[in-house]
């Protein structure tokens, strides 16, 4: 009996340690997987349109993965409040960048939903297949209300 349950025990401590959410939990709530998986639907929707794929770009990252992580927190509200800020600072890195654009969500359970979510609105799907834009960054937390936060920023910045 103490040995069924000493396997049992070692069986989910490894159910947690190889499972995609186990994965997310070690890594203290990271979704970096789910970020790439956001951005791999994106660039299917794009190049299936004939639109060039985005590149996700660490400095946008970085700024979209903050913002998440405050509306997760409930410092500031769900939306794009200090948008204009995000992108002046963006703005300051990125030397030479033309166009911004925001996409955040939440509620939804998977990369492909909020993907599909942001497809059916008209506002989200014109960022997502701005002919332009060449850069993004995405940043996905849990809230402490157990939802996921989503918010994907669209850059073009000119090379030349």
């Amino acid at each position: 009996m103490i040995s069924n349950i000493f396997l049992s025990s070692v069986l989910f401590a490894a159910f947690i340690l190889i499972s995609p959410q186990g994965a997310a939990a070690q890594a203290g709530g990271s979704y970096k997987d789910m970020e790439t998986e956001v951005l791999k639907y994106v660039n299917e929707h794009r190049t299936g349109m004939g639109l060039k794929p985005l590149r996700m770009n660490g400095i946008i990252t970085a700024v979209a993965e903050k913002h998440t992580r405050n509306m997760a927190a409930g410092k500031i509200p769900f939306g794009h409040e200090g948008f204009n800020e995000r992108m002046e600072q963006l703005s300051k890195q990125l030397k030479p960048t033309y166009s911004f654009a925001e996409n955040v969500s939440e509620g939804a359970e998977s990369a492909k939903e909020v993907v599909e979510q942001w497809l059916l609105s008209k506002e989200h799907k014109k960022n997502i297949e701005g002919k332009d834009y060449n850069l993004t960054g995405i940043g996905i937390q849990k809230g402490s209300d157990g939802k996921l936060y989503f918010t994907e920023i669209f850059i073009f910045k000119n090379y030349q």
